[in-house]
């Protein structure tokens, strides 16, 4: 899993502490899902989030972020491989000034 070009997090482990660091920045973050696409062995997952920037070195900022996963499924229909995206410099500018 890769989140907007960053460093791939491979594994469980990895993945898990991903997620654990975007839920301790905003402790209060929601993930909506605006679509689900899936065309043969590929899948794209459309989804905002939310949330107030109040973890350790927080702003207090609110964010209202738009972007999408995509991935492929393995032959057991898991997820082989998968990349996030959203525009990073725009949740940069939301969580110093907020939405």
């Amino acid at each position: 899993m890769a989140i907007t070009g960053g460093r791939p997090a491979v594994g469980p482990e990895a993945i898990a502490a991903t997620a654990r660091s975007s839920y301790a920045a905003l402790p209060d973050m929601q993930v909506y899902m605006d679509a689900l696409l899936v065309e043969g062995g590929r899948i794209a997952y459309h989804w905002t989030f939310t949330g107030t920037n109040t973890g350790p070195g927080g702003a207090g900022k609110a964010v209202r972020v738009v972007g999408y996963e995509e991935g492929t499924l393995d032959d057991d229909v898991l997820m082989a491989a998968s990349a996030g995206h959203c525009d990073q410099a725009e949740y940069d500018r939301q969580l110093r000034h907020g939405v």
